[in-house]
């Protein structure tokens, strides 16, 4: 059953820590709009992260990497307006902090002023500058290890890393690097469940599992691929539902209605007082 909307307190950066500290996993989903916030709020999300997938999943790109800073602060603040108490993160988007220490801290700046409590940024060792200058302009980073979709050209496709030992050893010391500068989580997609449970065991900040095994501190999936809307589904999703065929069942019901011309009724159409639907009386 759905929670009712409170005014609980918002989750922290800090609460994720305790989470992890204490044992209970935590519980994040990749969202992109306000009333797909406002879903995942209501059942218990911990983290809503506003992914640069909506490149892919929402807008028809091919990837992440035409994803801009526009289109990361839009959707960031329209998932910031639908979450009362998940803490909204959002991803810093290709080329947005790769460049320049100092435009990274200025873009994730955008990105707060647009709702998000903290940013996620790809990448190990050769991101620590970048994450201290955002963590001085007191933004929390979330970083990302393993496989890393803005480096997808490099890795010629979703493509599991660190499955050897020298990857593995190298994932593991960007991880410790990462925590070091001060990040306070790290997302690991699509690692071996070993390594996954390695990192974990081996740095204070909480890990993010993605295709990664059971053994991070909690666990996140873009919410397409849990409630069955993703055209193609990743091998480590589960779909909890199959809204896609639902909403066809639902549009093909209403075309069959409008063709027969059976909808709109007289309990849809204005008779020039009122609307008379139940929905404007409950407003009234």
């Amino acid at each position: 059953m759905p929670r009712a909307r409170s005014a609980a307190a918002r989750v922290t950066i800090h609460d994720l820590a305790h989470m992890a500290a204490s044992g209970r996993r935590i519980v994040a989903v990749t969202a992109y709009t306000a009333a797909e916030a406002r879903c995942c709020d209501d059942a218990g999300a911990d983290l809503i992260l506003v992914g640069d997938s909506l490149g892919r999943v929402v807008l028809g790109l091919p990837d992440e990497l035409g994803v801009t800073m526009e289109d990361m602060e839009r959707h960031t603040a329209a998932v910031a307006r639908g979450a009362r108490r998940a803490l909204t993160a959002a991803d810093l988007p290709f080329l947005a902090y790769q460049a320049d220490p100092a435009e990274a801290v200025r873009n994730a700046g955008r990105l707060v002023r647009a709702g998000a409590a903290a940013v996620k940024i790809e990448g190990g060792a050769g991101r620590v500058e970048t994450v201290r200058r955002i963590l001085d302009a007191g933004i929390p980073v979330i970083g990302h290890l393993g496989f890393t979709p803005q480096s997808i050209r490099r890795f010629g496709g979703p493509r599991v890393q660190a499955r050897g030992e020298a990857e593995a050893a190298s994932l593991l010391a960007d991880a410790r690097a990462l925590a070091a500068a001060g990040c306070s989580a790290i997302v690991l997609e699509m690692v071996p469940a070993a390594v996954a449970a390695q990192v974990t065991r081996s740095v204070s900040p909480p890990t993010i599992g993605i295709g990664a095994g059971a053994g991070c501190a909690g666990q996140i999936l873009v919410l397409y691929d849990v409630v069955g809307l993703s055209e193609r589904r990743p091998r480590f999703a589960r779909p909890y539902a199959d809204l896609a065929q639902g909403m066809r069942d639902a549009v093909a019901a209403y075309a069959r209605d409008v063709r027969a011309g059976t909808f709109p009724g007289p309990e849809h159409t204005h008779d020039g007082r009122s609307w008379g639907g139940p929905a404007e009386e409950a407003q009234r």
